[in-house]
């Protein structure tokens, strides 16, 4: 069996946009654990909100705590210029 060609379009209305997003942002992160679980790997992932000012960074593991570290100064040295 398989699926129905999906139409991709612009969501109007903004409450079921934000709330697709949400999905969509759960199911990645899903998706990371999985992929970080099945393939032993650290993961990581940074997610621009176009409706916050600063992006998500997600990190999955305590290993890459250093250039969680790194990305934050770079992240805010951009950010202030």
């Amino acid at each position: 069996m398989t699926r129905k060609k999906v139409k991709l379009a612009y969501i109007t209305n903004d409450s079921t946009r934000k709330a697709t997003y949400k999905k969509r942002i759960k199911g990645l992160k899903k998706k990371m654990r999985e992929l970080s679980t099945l393939c032993g790997i650290d993961t990581c992932a940074i997610m621009y909100n176009p409706y916050k000012s600063r992006p998500e960074k997600t990190f999955l593991s305590q290993k890459i705590t250093k250039v969680a570290e790194q990305l934050k100064k770079h992240c805010n040295e951009n950010w202030e210029n």
